[in-house]
């Protein structure tokens, strides 16, 4: 109870802070005055409520939906170095958005988070394929391996439609590809809300169930869990969530690995408990590299994705070089 109470005293310290800091800081006073009586006419009011506040929650919500994806997808492939961007899924979300781009111009809101979960769908699928799926041939390694080798030709792929493609496609997917925050306002926000919530539900149903199969499969079905159901709808939560948060802010690697893995180190292997932790360490993770962003070479706004990477690559190689590298 006194860690999850100062981990919420964390995450708002680290929310005021993003309300607070950046290339134009606003006192806390005006802050606080422009979240009770908006004032139209005063640009504090405007930048606050219609630039850091929904920029602010876009962060607490693709934090939540990164790191239940990363628990699910390490439970699902019993892989402890799987994260939806080290599998592919960000870099699938990535090449079907820029495909949809070149081919239809910009893209309404909701018709990029399909895009991108379609994508999401097909390089999580082409990598769980070639690893083995989920027989005797699959390992942490191998599946590592897919992913990387599936990562490098999508964004290959990506990289050549780019060079081929007009400057305004380009100038759109350059500014999305960084994995910031910066610039996310109300509607998309609005709209990414849905597809969270639902991956999000469907995470929570899937999450009791998980403790059983991880006991092994016999004793997990003898428990009466349906493990082909259990799989296909742990799948569909992550391909939700991943190709969300991919949709709306670009793709972050590694948040889906570290948050989880935090979350682990606190609580131990109960899935209901672990996907609560993993959701908020998400959320932490992501308000601290994107306020870090802000102050460390201001007036620069250096992207949260960039900064997670910072935090997560050393992560992922002490993670990689740890004498066991057992499944789950």
């Amino acid at each position: 109870m006194a860690l999850a109470l100062a981990l919420a005293a964390v995450i708002a310290l680290l929310a005021a802070a993003s309300l607070l800091v950046g290339a134009k800081p606003v006192p806390w006073a005006d802050v606080l005055q422009a979240l009770r009586a908006f004032d139209a006419g005063n640009p504090d009011h405007l930048l606050v409520v219609h630039l850091r506040l929904p920029r602010l929650l876009t962060g607490l919500l693709v934090g939540a939906a990164l790191g239940a994806a990363g628990l699910l997808i390490q439970a699902v492939t019993r892989n402890v170095l799987a994260d939806p961007g080290i599998l592919g899924v960000n870099a699938g979300a990535s090449l079907a958005v820029v495909a949809a781009l070149a081919l239809f111009g910009p893209l309404a809101l909701a018709e990029q988070m399909l895009v991108a979960m379609l994508g999401a769908l097909l390089a999580g699928g082409v990598v769980l394929a070639l690893s083995g799926g989920q027989g005797a041939r699959s390992s942490p390694s191998r599946v590592v391996l897919a992913g990387v080798a599936v990562s490098a030709v999508c964004l290959s792929f990506s990289q050549l439609i780019m060079l081929n493609s007009a400057d305004q496609v380009f100038d759109h997917y350059r500014s999305w590809v960084v994995g910031a925050l910066e610039g996310r306002d109300l509607p998309l926000l609005l709209a990414t809300l849905p597809f969270v919530a639902m991956g999000l539900a469907l995470a929570v149903w899937v999450a009791g169930q998980l403790d059983a199969l991880s006991l092994g499969q016999d004793l997990g079905m003898a428990l009466g869990v349906n493990r082909p159901r259990v799989l296909g709808l742990s799948l569909l939560a992550i391909v939700v969530l991943a190709g969300a948060a991919t949709a709306a802010v670009g793709p972050i690697a590694f948040l889906g690995l570290v948050a989880p893995h935090l979350a682990r180190a606190v609580v131990g292997p109960n899935h209901r408990r672990l996907l609560r932790w993993s959701m908020l360490l998400g959320m932490l993770t992501l308000l601290l590299a994107d306020v870090a962003g802000r102050v460390i070479a201001p007036p620069a706004d250096l992207g949260a994705g960039l900064m997670v990477a910072l935090i997560g690559g050393p992560f992922f190689i002490v993670l990689a070089r740890r004498d066991r590298l057992t499944e789950l």
